[in-house]
């Protein structure tokens, strides 16, 4: 059981969704429509997390702030890969929505941190 801080560590919680990612694309059938399907959802799904890590080693405001607009233009499209994956493989569509859920969860993280970053609370 995790402890309700690690739920606000960020680093934690986005390379736990990257390896949660990880796990289920080894687990989608390859063929013609799946193959680059998987390709495209592991490098946006992992690239939150690396955005993430990149973001809190910054040097300066606008250069975290813009990381952070990575690692949510990088969610939003791991969420459209997701919903594709659901669509061409009904028998995934659960697993495929808990970690929708998750990187949504995520996507309103980062976009209330821009928010904060731009001074509209």
């Amino acid at each position: 059981m995790t402890n309700k801080s690690e739920n606000y560590d960020l680093e934690k919680r986005t390379a736990g969704f990257s390896e949660e990612a990880i796990v289920f694309a080894k687990q989608i059938k390859r063929d013609v429509v799946n193959t680059p399907m998987i390709s495209q959802f592991v490098r946006s799904a992992t690239s939150v997390g690396a955005n993430y890590c990149e973001a809190n080693g910054t040097s300066s405001r606008k250069d975290f702030k813009n990381k952070i607009y990575i690692c949510k233009k990088e969610a939003k499209e791991t969420k459209y890969w997701l919903q594709m994956i659901a669509k061409a493989n009904p028998e995934l569509k659960d697993t495929c929505r808990k970690l929708w859920k998750e990187i949504h969860e995520l996507t309103l993280i980062f976009s209330k941190i821009i928010l904060t970053l731009e001074g509209k609370k």
